[in-house]
């Protein structure tokens, strides 16, 4: 892999190749996601790149009736809700996501420890079009 900047917009450029990137300190070993230029566990400046296998574990969530702006043009809002969830990875990190193929409309059938997969969301076409991370159930 060719090396990028410690960005969000090279983070968006890895979801686009359904990769789930994150930086890796080389001074203390610690893994962030999404990337940072600076290890906030020891302030070094030592980072490398690190793919994450994209599975992990769901650790909180949430069903949401009234959506942002990018959700309400992905087609969400008040009749059709979404879940969003803090995925805890293999790997230790946690990030928030869209938890993806969950009943919505049933939130007690979701726990807690809930193995999920990555899930890479196509929303737009053309140009304006972007990838979005998501994760859904382990099958």
């Amino acid at each position: 892999m060719a090396q990028r900047d410690f960005t969000n917009t090279s983070f968006r450029e890895y979801l686009a190749e359904k990769c789930l990137m994150g930086t890796r300190c080389r001074s203390c070993g610690a893994v962030h996601v999404p990337p940072r230029p600076l290890c906030p566990t020891c302030l070094a400046s030592d980072m490398e790149w690190t793919e994450f296998s994209g599975r992990g574990r769901l650790t909180a969530f949430t069903v949401i009736y009234v959506a942002p702006a990018s959700m309400i043009a992905a087609g969400y809002g008040r009749e059709k809700p979404y879940c969003s969830g803090i995925v805890e990875l293999e790997e230790g990190p946690r990030i928030s996501a869209q938890i993806l193929n969950v009943d919505v409309a049933h939130p007690e059938s979701m726990r807690i420890g809930l193995p999920l997969r990555v899930a890479f969301v196509r929303r737009g076409e053309g140009e304006d079009g972007s990838m979005e991370l998501g994760f859904e159930p382990e099958r």
